[in-house]
């Protein structure tokens, strides 16, 4: 059975291992179409390897040259973000590997739902902002939604063991990042470098950063509700600086099932592309024969208070997923450009939740415009220096 897969933002971390994976394989899976932002020369020699069908370019004042020397490959080339929903349309893409970064991903990610394609979703902000909507449409088309997380990967590798009404609770592992044992004090004056240090995992600058503050797992939290049909009572969060145990899931008769393995996505990529089956793959192994010792600690949520964040927003949904994750991109955008400090993201992103009028069941022009009012929000409040701890 062909696998024809799209890859939305191919010239990422995530992007680019799928790529790596997607050539292991082998036939019958191939890449047919990539999407790609500013790393031109990087998608160049991608398109020139792997000879997809399309590419969009998602920046909104494309390269000419760019353009013309796709096209001189033979590619068709789409614009701008309705170039990248219209590609996973094509009827020559079964598969949409979702992996742009934030919620510019999420009108790609409803489009492929909607013409019926399988999901392979690395892009939790699509469930975090609008899983309300993207959920319910993937019931009523019978499309699978797979995670690529490493995390929910586990999950729902995990669940395979048992049945819905019999989980007791999900755990989530997290690494603790950069700042496990830091002081509150010393994570409130952190520079950039010290949050791009991530001891366990390479990835891009904003997801690392997310790590940093543990606004990535408050993300997993609320897209673990989603995926699973799970109330937050029964999301927990541990840390596990290893990396190795990648989440569990306790079941009612107190067995709990665990997915391990190296910190390698190429893992979770591979299971969301040729789920059901398992295939050889290129991802490294776990070496037991190896002392090791696995450490699990309770979080601080004094400490990382995206994870209280995540829980409130979790309880009470509608457009505070939206806002949330757009408040988020919107300080570590500021934190990055020097405009605000590392203790200042979650500070900033707690002050607008608490200031926004909640829509209970928002459209998706709700979502949108609750994600741009959050990001002006930020603006305004850093503009007004009111992010004194």
């Amino acid at each position: 059975m062909r696998k024809n897969i799209a890859i939305l933002g191919s010239t990422g971390s995530i992007g680019c291992n799928a790529l790596e994976v997607i050539e292991a394989l082998g036939e019958p899976y191939r890449a047919v179409a990539l999407s790609g932002h500013r790393r031109l020369e990087s998608l160049l020699a991608q398109v020139r390897r792997h000879r997809p069908a399309a590419v969009a370019l998602t920046d909104d004042q494309p390269n000419e040259a760019a353009v013309k020397s796709l096209r001189q490959l033979g590619v068709e080339v789409y614009h701008g973000a309705a170039g990248m929903v219209e590609m996973v349309q094509r009827d020559d893409v079964d598969v949409v590997l979702a992996a742009v970064v934030g919620a510019a991903g999420l009108p790609a990610v409803l489009a492929a739902v909607r013409a019926g394609k399988s999901l392979a979703l690395a892009n939790k902000e699509s469930l975090v902002v609008a899983g309300s909507l993207l959920i319910p449409e993937a019931r009523r088309r019978g499309v699978n939604i797979l995670p690529v997380d490493s995390e929910h990967s586990a999950v729902f590798q995990a669940l395979q063991c048992g049945q819905g009404r019999e989980v007791r609770r999900v755990i989530l592992t997290a690494s603790g990042g950069p700042f496990r044992t830091a002081s509150k004090q010393k994570m409130e004056r952190a520079t950039l470098a010290d949050a791009l240090a991530h001891p366990t995992w390479r990835m891009g600058s904003k997801i690392t950063i997310d790590s940093a503050t543990m606004f990535n797992k408050a993300l997993e939290i609320i897209e673990a509700c989603w995926l699973f049909n799970l109330p937050p009572e029964k999301v927990e969060v541990v840390i596990h600086p290893q990396s190795i145990v990648h989440s569990m899931v306790e079941f009612v008769d107190n067995s709990v099932i665990a997915q391990l393995g190296p910190p390698d996505m190429r893992t979770p990529i591979q299971y969301a592309l040729t789920y059901p089956e398992r295939n050889s793959g290129i991802s490294r192994r776990l070496d037991l024969t190896q002392s090791m010792q696995l450490q699990f600690e309770p979080p601080d949520f004094d400490r990382f208070p995206a994870l209280r964040c995540a829980f409130d927003v979790a309880k009470r949904g509608g457009t505070l997923g939206a806002v949330l994750n757009a408040a988020n991109e919107a300080a570590v955008e500021a934190f990055i450009e020097g405009k605000a400090t590392f203790g200042e993201i979650s500070r900033l992103v707690e002050r607008t939740i608490e200031s926004h009028r909640l829509q209970s069941q928002p459209s998706l022009d709700d979502l949108l415009e609750a994600d741009r009012w959050a990001r002006q929000s930020v603006r305004e409040a850093l503009s007004q220096s009111l992010m004194a701890p």
